[in-house]
């Protein structure tokens, strides 16, 4: 058996990303004039290919990122377990390294190995960590499925991809993303290995 492909993809951008503040999952914020020039970028280069499903988050950043394929007719499923890190009471504000010191006391303790952390009100990657759980076994059961491709967020993507690697969810800070960033994975039946890390070849034209 051939080993199957996962394209797994970050949203395109969104004012908020331009401007640092936090969106998490309960910030459902739409992309921005160069979040969808990016999403037809990404779509000028992989629209022909023959994805046999398209996942999602549940919320429309991710939906509008993948929106031509889905335009396509390609089957479709949005899953609560893709979205965002809920950092809870701080959504919609912006917090950034240099300023907010509880946001570095979080991301040191986990970056320590305290991923039951959180913000106030907010989520721990344990807890996303969690909930992805469902999807990832989901999607290793589908083996009929050659090629997909997953739309999600950065912070849980970056859960994700420790969970698929087999790395410990305080080495998340490694998995570096960016707007419209993929990542392709193979998975064997058993194994998922990185092909592509932090690809973004497919936004070149970008000025």
């Amino acid at each position: 058996m051939s080993a199957r492909t996962i394209y797994l993809l970050r949203h395109g951008q969104t004012d908020f990303n331009v401007q640092g503040i936090v969106q998490g999952s309960g910030v459902d914020s739409s992309l921005n004039e160069k979040g969808r020039q990016q999403a037809a970028q990404f779509f000028a280069a992989y629209g022909h290919f023959p994805f046999d499903r398209v996942y999602t988050s549940t919320l429309r950043r991710t939906q509008e990122s993948v929106q031509q394929f889905l335009d396509l007719g390609l089957p479709h499923e949005a899953h609560a377990g893709l979205n965002e890190i809920s950092w809870g009471v701080r959504e919609g504000t912006r917090i950034t390294m240099e300023e907010d010191a509880e946001y570095r006391q979080v991301l040191a303790e986990w970056a320590a190995g305290n991923t039951s952390a959180r913000l106030e009100g907010g989520e721990s990657p344990d807890e996303v960590a969690a909930r992805q759980r469902p999807f990832i076994e989901l999607l290793k059961a589908r083996s009929e499925e050659q090629n997909v491709l997953v739309c999600m967020h950065g912070r849980a993507m970056r859960v994700l991809l420790c969970q698929l690697l087999g790395y410990p969810l305080q080495c998340m800070e490694g998995f570096e993303h960016s707007n419209l960033c993929l990542y392709k994975l193979h998975f064997t039946g058993s194994m998922f290995t990185v092909r592509n890390f932090l690809d973004v070849s497919h936004l070149a034209t970008e000025g």
